[in-house]
């Protein structure tokens, strides 16, 4: 197959990026580049590993688990399925967490998956250290993996616990992060088709799709050391939601927009701390 014929397969599959995801498979499977791409565009890739992957794709399998790993804030992570994929509008919560943590800070990233905020910000911070928290086996393992192969195993404690029963805090913790599911359930079914292959769980943020936001609040304020904060990803259309939620806890909510323009980080502190 060449890269025009690959493009055109994915094309009519429905996938949204099927240039680049092409180019992506023939550099993952045929060790290319995307100048060997503009330099030979006629070029035949007979990869059986090819063609199994780009059937894969069509059949809207996510990239990201087809190539085994993805590439978030600077570093790179093993993903698989059992495990939600890193996406980039979670770097915002990353890039506050480097810039905000005091000096030497413990913090906790709650429903971890494959660890992704906790190993970028532990690598860009030296001095801190932190404990990560997922119910599930795969991210588990997935998260240890990613902390070892970037270098930061020694300062990151994963850890199972279930986040909705309040399970893996130990210790006061200078920030609390997470990403947790804040999908409404009825929405599920509406998504992309490629969400349809990342796990559920990852995703089901109950009924209105703040369940564990709740959960989060009610269960490890009490884990916050003094001026701590909780540092949460959400939904672009859950800002008033999480004002609401803190304003009946007694908490200040600041809400900021990613590169795309859309609410997507929520930062919760006490209201002496404002």
């Amino acid at each position: 197959m060449t890269y025009a014929e690959i493009t055109a397969i994915l094309t009519d599959a429905g996938v949204d990026s099927p240039a680049y995801d092409a180019a992506e498979l023939i550099a993952h499977f045929c060790s290319s580049s995307t100048a060997d791409l503009h330099l030979m565009p006629a070029q035949d890739y007979a990869s059986p590993a090819l063609a199994e992957a780009v059937r894969r794709r069509a059949a809207r399998e996510p990239l990201q688990y087809i190539l085994g790993e993805w590439s978030f804030w600077r570093q790179t992570y093993r993903v698989a399925e059992g495990c939600l994929i890193p996406r980039a509008d979670t770097e915002l919560l990353v890039g506050y967490a480097i810039k905000h943590l005091p000096q030497g800070a413990h913090f906790l990233d709650l429903c971890t998956g494959s660890g992704c905020i906790a190993v970028s910000t532990l690598a860009s911070r030296p001095d801190c250290t932190a404990d990560a928290v997922d119910v599930f086996p795969v991210p588990l393992a997935l998260a240890a993996e990613n902390a070892r192969r970037n270098g930061v195993a020694e300062r990151l404690c994963v850890r199972r616990g279930d986040v909705l029963a309040g399970e893996g805090a130990i210790g006061a913790y200078a920030a609390i992060i997470s990403n947790p599911p804040y999908i409404a359930r009825d929405v599920l079914g509406t998504l992309a088709p490629e969400l349809a292959h990342e796990p559920q769980t990852a995703l089901d943020g109950g009924a209105d799709g703040l369940i564990f936001y709740r959960a989060i609040l009610d269960h490890y304020r009490g884990a916050l050391s003094d001026g701590g904060c909780f540092i949460l990803e959400i939904g672009y259309d859950q800002a008033g939601d999480l004002r609401t939620l803190a304003a009946e806890r007694g908490l200040t909510c600041d809400i900021y927009r990613d590169l795309g323009g859309c609410d997507r980080m929520a930062i919760l502190h006490e209201s002496h701390t404002a």
